[in-house]
């Protein structure tokens, strides 16, 4: 009993470092997936804001882009690699007897495979000549076209939107919610030739979607974009951007060194755990040696010598901690599964945190087993003899 209670300081360590590491992995690898969602290294240009009689709208109400913009900074800026103009609205969609109200995206032919990275399940994307003439065809989103089709079979079929006859060309692979617990897959997206002339009814833009080549350029993507966008609205020196360019990378990035610091923080509390129970082996250790006196002398007395007592109580601390350091790790993986099962909070276990726990807990053993070792293997033998 007192042996399992010696290692429970260790087990309990042990098991929340491995459980809070997990917990910290699993939200940093949501936020990774989030950022692959988005796309690789994608800036947004919104367009500025409108004042109606002292009213501000807020960046993007006041439709201060154009297409021209969006060719200027695919031709002008370098570390480009593609450029979306972006046109939203809303319809009621219908097929057949089924009707559905989504979001209509107008976009370019880049923004699938190169900006949001986005493959499709069936049929194909829309082409530049559909672009250039701005065709009836659009690409569904998975639940979009479930609700639809749910018989499937959309590709090639004819939907109606805002009345105007419209074919389907493609369905895209499921996306899932976005941060905002949005449905992506709920969306038709067109060329967005076709969505300013046929559904939005307008000539601006309110959005432009922007990839560089790699994260490295980002920064300077953004640089080039703000002075070129400054010069051909002709923003004086001094005044306001009629726009504003968004990184959506950098709100992820603040929430990963978040979630950085509070596993660290968790996993620090959880180490401490582990020290306790290292003075708790330490604390118990010594009540052996004392308890264990004249056995140590009587093993002197027939030709121990001091290290071979040291060695001795050296690997029974180390065993007590290793022992609890297993069954921590028992329980840290059990405790992880546990909070999948019971709270649905996604966890994943780390080979490198079960292998450094591990160690970790070994050499507890070893740092608050050797001054009672040493101790025991510096009893006189005639004064161990004569104790009790």
């Amino acid at each position: 009993m007192r042996t399992i209670l010696t290692m429970l300081g260790i087990i309990i360590g042990v098991g929340a470092v491995i459980a809070m590491v997990a917990l910290g992995r699993a939200a940093k690898s949501q936020i990774q997936e989030r950022i692959a969602a988005l796309g690789q290294n994608v800036v947004v240009v919104f367009s500025g804001s409108v004042n109606r009689n002292g009213v501000f709208s807020g960046f993007g109400g006041a439709g201060t882009l154009t297409v021209d913009d969006a060719l200027a900074i695919q031709n002008e800026v370098p570390n480009i690699a593609a450029v979306s103009p972006e046109v939203r609205s809303s319809a009621q969609i219908m097929a057949g007897e089924n009707n559905w109200s989504t979001s209509i995206m107008g976009e370019s032919v880049d923004y699938l495979p190169v900006i949001r990275q986005w493959d499709l399940a069936d049929g194909e994307s829309f082409t530049e000549a559909d672009v250039r003439a701005a065709a009836k065809v659009c690409i569904l989103g998975k639940t979009t076209a479930d609700k639809l089709f749910p018989d499937g079979g959309a590709v090639g079929q004819i939907i109606r939107i805002k009345n105007v006859p419209v074919k389907v060309v493609g369905v895209l692979t499921p996306k899932g919610v976005s941060m905002v617990g949005q449905d992506q897959d709920d969306t038709v997206i067109v060329p967005y030739t076709t969505g300013m002339k046929r559904f939005a009814g307008q000539t601006m833009l309110r959005t432009i979607n922007v990839s560089a080549t790699s994260s490295d350029h980002v920064a300077d993507a953004i640089d080039a974009m703000t002075q070129l966008l400054r010069q051909r609205h002709r923003v004086q020196p001094g005044r306001d951007d009629d726009f504003i360019i968004r990184n959506p990378q950098e709100f992820f990035a603040a929430q990963n060194a978040t979630t950085d610091t509070m596993t660290a923080l968790l996993a620090g509390v959880a180490t401490i755990s582990l020290i306790v129970g290292g003075i708790g082996i330490m604390n118990i250790m010594l009540v052996s040696v004392t308890e264990r006196t004249r056995e140590i002398g009587i093993r002197m007395a027939v030709g121990a010598r001091g290290h071979d007592i040291l060695l001795q109580f050296l690997i029974e601390a180390v065993t007590l901690s290793s022992i609890g350091g297993i069954l921590g790790i028992l329980s840290g993986i059990g405790g992880a599964e546990l909070l999948t099962l019971i709270k649905h909070w996604p966890t994943q276990v780390s080979a490198n945190s079960v292998i450094i726990a591990f160690v970790f807990s070994a050499a507890v053993g070893i740092f608050f087993g050797f001054y009672p070792a040493r101790k025991a293997s510096k009893l006189d033998p005639i004064d161990a003899l004569h104790y009790e």
